[in-house]
């Protein structure tokens, strides 16, 4: 893990390196209140296949400075992603680069994509949070907002996951600040009214029991967005961490099936 200078300070990069030359880069957006660490198994597979990984922690998030899970700047968010392209593109020019976004995640993976101007070979979404949560964002309308935690079942059918996301002290387990559910929201709208993918090989995963981000107010959103280089998968009963879930074997070899038909074949 390396630190770099982001918009507000610094910023942890994990970094997974191949044996010998990597065929190609991604760059990997993890989401609200966790950390990129949390996606290793995730990483390590990518790097097993020839690829140099670059995972950030968001500002506010894992071993990055700022007040914790606080997400209310968008632009300083897509600033410092846009630091971490330009700083593997430095270190691996000429190479096909994907991003993988989860969750809030893919939601910053498509502002990127719509809005930094920095070519992209293919994208996966996982999870994107791109339709919006009428039960978060309904505590908005409330004077004071409770102190309503992720509830750790939401995460995954595996108990093992929801053990492990609610033991990990990197995690943020407190209540949503109004701050960050009136800049999350805002950034949903942001992303609903841009461009869409086009051309672009975009693969959107989603599991029909996700109760955090809800599949079919995404779908709604991903209708608009989708262009004809875009791909869905669903995955039945299936909740948010589809990495995490009884099923991820499942959700891997559709990942790489994608990967290897867009950027390593």
């Amino acid at each position: 893990m390396r630190k770099i200078q982001g918009s507000k300070g610094d910023v942890a990069i994990h970094e997974w390196a191949p044996v010998g030359e990597p065929a190609y880069v991604v760059l990997l957006a993890h989401g609200y209140a966790e950390h990129a660490g949390r996606h290793a198994e995730l990483a390590e597979r990518l790097e097993q296949d020839g690829a140099a990984v670059y995972a950030p922690d968001h500002w506010g998030h894992g071993y990055s400075g700022g007040d914790r899970a606080l997400v209310n700047d968008a632009d300083a968010l897509l600033e410092d992603f846009s630091r971490v392209y330009d700083h593997a593109r430095d270190e691996h020019p000429g190479l096909p680069i994907l991003l993988i976004g989860h969750s809030m995640g893919g939601l910053l993976a498509t502002i990127f994509l719509q809005e930094a101007g920095r070519p992209v070979d293919a994208a996966v979404l996982s999870s994107p949070l791109l339709g919006g949560n009428p039960g978060l964002e309904a505590l908005l309308e409330l004077d004071e907002i409770p102190e309503i935690p992720i509830d750790p079942s939401v995460i995954s059918r595996d108990e093992l996951a929801q053990d492990a996301y609610l033991n990990d002290e990197l995690v943020y387990h407190g209540p949503f600040r109004r701050e960050t559910l009136e800049g999350l929201v805002g950034t949903v709208n942001r992303a609903k009214g841009g461009p869409g993918f086009g051309d672009l090989p975009v693969l959107w995963i989603h599991g029909s029991g996700d109760m955090l981000v809800p599949f079919d107010l995404t779908a709604e959103t991903m209708e608009d967005l989708s262009g004809p280089g875009t791909e869905k998968k669903t995955y039945e009963e299936a909740r948010h961490e589809l990495f995490h879930e009884t099923n991820k074997d499942e959700v891997f070899t559709d990942v790489f099936d994608f990967i290897h038909r867009q950027i390593n074949s």
